[in-house]
C-alpha cells in the first residue's frame, strides 16, 4: 500500500489528483494513538489504495480547513472527491465498515 506525507502546501492538489481510495490521516508525534496508527495501519489489509499522513502540529492550515478536533482523525477521499470523516475505532473491521458507509454516501467538495 502506498503512503504519502502531505503538508499544507500540497494536500489539496495531491488529493484532487490521486486516483482510487485514499485515507487522509491527521496525526501528531505526541499522540499515542497516532503513533499506534502510524505503526499498524500500513500492516492492515485495508481496501484502499494509499494512506496519506499529515502532521497536525506542523500543518495548522489543513487542520483548520478540515475541522480536526482530535487525533488521529481519518478522512476518506476517492478519485478526488471527499467522502467525509471515518468514525470508529482503529481496527480492521471498524475501518472497513466505516469505508463502506462513507463511500455509499454522495461525495462533497474538499474542505
Amino acid at each position: 500500500m502506498d503512503q504519502l506525507q502531505l503538508t499544507d502546501f500540497d494536500v489539496d492538489q495531491q488529493l484532487l489528483a490521486l486516483p482510487g481510495v485514499s485515507l487522509l490521516i491527521f496525526t501528531s508525534i505526541g499522540c499515542s494513538s497516532c503513533r499506534w496508527a502510524r505503526h499498524h495501519l500500513p500492516e492492515l489489509l485495508l481496501p484502499i489504495d494509499r494512506l496519506c499522513w499529515i502532521d497536525a502540529e506542523e500543518n495548522g492550515g489543513a487542520v483548520q480547513r478540515y475541522g480536526v478536533f482530535h487525533l488521529p482523525t481519518l478522512f476518506v477521499i476517492r478519485d478526488g472527491e471527499f467522502y467525509g470523516t471515518l468514525r470508529g475505532t482503529l481496527s480492521l473491521d471498524a475501518i472497513v465498515a466505516g469505508l463502506e458507509q462513507a463511500l455509499a454516501q454522495a461525495p462533497d467538495d474538499l474542505p
